[in-house]
């Protein structure tokens, strides 16, 4: 396979991937290079509220309309630690720009402006990420375990958790429904 750089591409795991963590999801490529590549997983909420995860680490939202929003599961990778995937940019202690004005940030300092009404305007709030080692993703890709395609803002925050996986494979012009588990064998 050619060198592809994924960064701000989704993976949409096939119907063949069974990989608890991944069966059905659709991750968010933050950063791939040849060291490998971390990111997102964007349409699995857990059973945790902000308001849950915003009181352990002693950030009052009050009556904040987010406060019922869930708290995603970002991937297997450092599965106790916040990650905030957001729009704009903004200027946070620790972030990386992803593509255009999506950012992706796992300072504290990102929080706090959330809670008090000066966060970004968009935001999806994960615990862990996805990683993948040195041509790790490329090897997965080439064994038909992913689809890729350009990420569209729109699927990662405004559209329902539920339907994240069908408007990601929209965007192939697919139906993850009527899939094979052998796409792309002659």
């Amino acid at each position: 396979m050619e060198n592809v750089n994924l960064t701000g591409h989704f993976l949409i795991a096939m119907p063949a991937l069974e990989d608890p963590h991944f069966a059905k999801s659709v991750t968010y490529i933050c950063e791939h290079n040849p060291d490998g590549a971390m990111g997102i997983v964007i349409n699995r909420p857990t059973d945790m509220t902000l308001n849950a995860l915003f009181e352990q680490i002693n950030i009052k939202l009050e009556d904040n309309p987010i406060a019922a929003k869930a708290v995603h599961y970002g991937g297997p990778v450092q599965s106790d630690r916040g990650f905030v995937l957001h729009q704009p940019a903004g200027n946070w202690q620790s972030s990386i720009t992803i593509q255009g004005d999506t950012a992706l940030t796992t300072s504290k300092d990102i929080l706090e402006a959330v809670a008090n009404g000066t966060g970004p305007e968009k935001i999806l709030i994960t615990l862990g990420y996805a990683g993948w080692g040195a041509g790790q993703i490329e090897q997965e890709m080439a064994k038909n375990a992913w689809l890729s395609v350009e990420a569209k803002d729109s699927v990662i925050f405004d559209t329902a958790s539920a339907e994240k996986l069908n408007a990601a494979m929209a965007l192939l012009g697919l139906d993850f429904a009527k899939l094979s588990e052998d796409v792309g064998h002659a």
